[in-house]
């Protein structure tokens, strides 16, 4: 039996749906594998632009489990997508700031009567294990280098530093003052507008329609009758539309977009770095260093590559693995343009290895910084005593117990 091609598939006339819901990542998808891809999202977005077949885009908007830095992303396509003269509907049934945030961008935003659309503001929640930890007889100690750096505060104290107030603060009003402003100028309204309402309290989903914070409030149901009524369709069933996942399968090249000319190879590195693959790792679990100089020493040895896009979204890891993979991209920029583009967070490690290009791009909203390193280990001498446990090291050099002695400090 014979299938036609994803791309021969799409009728004309079909309407793209798209629901961004959880996690989104940084890297491609499969056929096969489930999850959102940011690459793949804002790719549909560019070839239903382009795409004669498309009358438009419908999005579901739930609750986001990314950062700022890719909200901001999909936000840019959905404005660039609204240039093309076709329309892009959303639905949000569910969702708060960073929700709206997207949603907003769209030309008419949905939502139904019962919906749960919560706009009062921004909060930053960390949480303290020390006083928990002292009670059962261990004893966290975390030594740093970086007045600012908090990674291991939540064993290490028992509340904020003020230099992790006055961090977490700033990002708070970075984000906060962003969002107040993208809202107020999508809206035409004044920047204390908004302020007042997010500050107003709970509200019913009534006063969103009232002071055009959303278009209607209408079932799933009655957009999709509305939607076949603006694409000629009142005479089908249902709306003839095309979802994510198969037009993720459509190819730029059928559309006329992109193909021909030199290539650049893009190496994605997302998650938390460690060296090497675990035994209990999975193929998709963060930045394996050994892994990744492998791709970069194969793009650096190739002639078809004639520049680099290094995609970074990674809070850091392991410092060791971080600096092996800062030297290959350095190696790397010899030979050919690097250009390092962040995502969500470029921290840390993930900061390091942007260092290695000759030039940084990022989102507005991208959390990133190189604040200083950590290292620890637990002390756990009361809790020997407590469960009359013995623990006996023979040792020969000085410093041998360094690492090993968990019943004594570091100094």
């Amino acid at each position: 039996m014979l299938v036609a091609p994803p791309w021969k598939r799409v009728r004309k006339g079909s309407v793209l749906t798209m629901t961004l819901r959880g996690e989104i990542s940084d890297q491609l998808k499969t056929r096969f594998s489930s999850g959102l891809s940011l690459p793949q999202i804002c790719e549909n977005f560019e070839k239903a632009a382009y795409d004669p077949r498309i009358s438009g885009i419908y999005l579901h908007i739930e609750p986001l489990s990314c950062g700022w830095g890719k909200a901001e992303e999909i936000r840019r396509h959905i404005v660039d997508f609204k240039k093309s003269g076709k329309f892009v509907v959303g639905y949000m049934p569910v969702g708060g700031e960073k929700e709206y945030y997207l949603a907003s961008a769209c030309a008419e935003l949905y939502a139904p009567p019962s919906a749960y659309v919560a706009l009062y503001g921004l909060t930053i929640q960390q949480t303290f294990l020390r006083g928990v930890l002292e009670k059962v007889g261990v004893q966290p100690e975390i030594q740093r280098i970086g007045r600012y750096k908090s990674a291991g505060d939540q064993l290490g104290r028992k509340s904020m530093s003020n230099e992790v107030k006055e961090m977490l603060g700033a990002l708070l009003d970075n984000i906060y003052g962003n969002w107040l402003d993208t809202v107020s100028s999508t809206h035409g309204k004044k920047k204390e507008e908004i302020e007042e309402f997010v500050n107003s309290g709970v509200y019913q989903v009534e006063r969103l329609k009232k002071e055009g914070w959303i278009t209607d409030l209408l079932y799933d149901d009655q957009v999709m009758t509305m939607l076949k009524e603006r694409v000629g369709q009142n005479d089908k069933k249902s709306l003839r539309m095309v979802d994510y996942s198969k037009y993720s399968r459509v190819r730029k090249s059928t559309l006329g977009i992109g193909g021909g000319g030199d290539l650049i190879a893009v190496i994605r590195a997302s998650g938390s770095i460690t060296r090497t693959r675990s035994g209990l790792s999975v193929s998709s679990s963060g930045i394996i260093a050994e892994q990744l100089i492998k791709k970069i020493r194969t793009v650096r040895e190739s002639e078809k590559y004639k520049a680099v896009i290094l995609r970074i979204d990674s809070p850091g890891g392991d410092a060791l693995a971080s600096d092996l993979m800062w030297r290959e991209i350095r190696l790397l920029a010899e030979s050919k343009p690097v250009v390092a583009s962040m995502s969500d967070v470029a921290a840390s490690g993930g900061y390091y290895m942007a260092m290695a290009a000759p030039v940084i791009v990022a989102e507005k909203l991208t959390l990133t910084g190189s604040i200083g390193v950590i290292t620890g280990k637990f002390i756990l001498q009361k809790l020997y005593e407590r469960i009359d446990f013995n623990k006996e090291i023979l040792s020969r050099g000085r410093y041998a117990e360094l690492n090993a002695a968990d019943q004594r400090p570091l100094r």
